[in-house]
């Protein structure tokens, strides 16, 4: 069902993508008939105990390109996946419209992951704070500091959805980097840690 939706979707989301192969397992990809294709968009998550170390080599060695799509977005196992040959990789929780992208890239050759990705795989040391912008962390800095969202809105003269947004932002990027900032508590001690927090008057 879900490969269904997603064929569709990439079907009427590009008109220069054209979708040769939809299928659910790692053999009928390669005794497809349309194999070997010119990209792959692959699922990390398939529960067939094939290292995707092979996978990617074995699609590498026929000139089949390969992005990548999985649960998973942790530093580690995104540098393995890149290094093992996969030009793309994508977490399914992730704008749609980034799979065309990425698909489109992959056939020029170029690599593509998202921002935030990028940013987890570029946050230096392991459990390093992720980067935000400015007014991300005038943002946590007030709702940290106890203030409610309506609060932060008046504040920085923004709409309350948009204060609601930017903190969805703020808490995906923490845990793309490896930290869990859900509730507010976690959020003020991440804040004070990340020395965006300091305690005023």
């Amino acid at each position: 069902m879900l490969l269904g939706a997603l064929t569709e979707w990439i079907r009427n989301a590009a008109s220069d993508i054209e979708m040769v192969a939809a299928v659910t397992t790692w053999p009928e990809l390669l005794t497809h008939r349309e194999f070997p294709v010119d990209v792959v968009l692959l699922d990390l998550d398939l529960k067939d105990n094939i290292p995707i170390s092979v996978k990617l080599s074995m699609l590498k060695s026929t000139g089949v390109k390969t992005v990548l799509m999985s649960t998973y977005s942790e530093p580690n196992v995104v540098r393995e996946a890149l290094a093992a040959g996969a030009l793309g990789y994508l977490v399914k929780s992730e704008d749609a419209s980034m799979i065309v992208d990425a698909l489109r890239s992959a056939y020029r050759g170029e690599s593509y992951i998202s921002a935030e990705l990028d940013l987890a795989l570029n946050a230096g040391d392991i459990g390093g704070a992720p980067k935000l912008s400015a007014q991300e962390r005038r943002v946590m800095a007030l709702y940290g500091g106890g203030e409610p969202v309506k609060t932060v809105a008046y504040e920085l003269g923004i709409s309350e959805e948009t204060a609601k947004s930017y903190l969805k932002r703020i808490r995906e990027k923490y845990r793309v980097a490896g930290f869990d900032v859900g509730t507010k508590v976690a959020l003020r001690r991440r804040a004070i840690q990340d020395g965006i927090l300091l305690q005023t008057d």
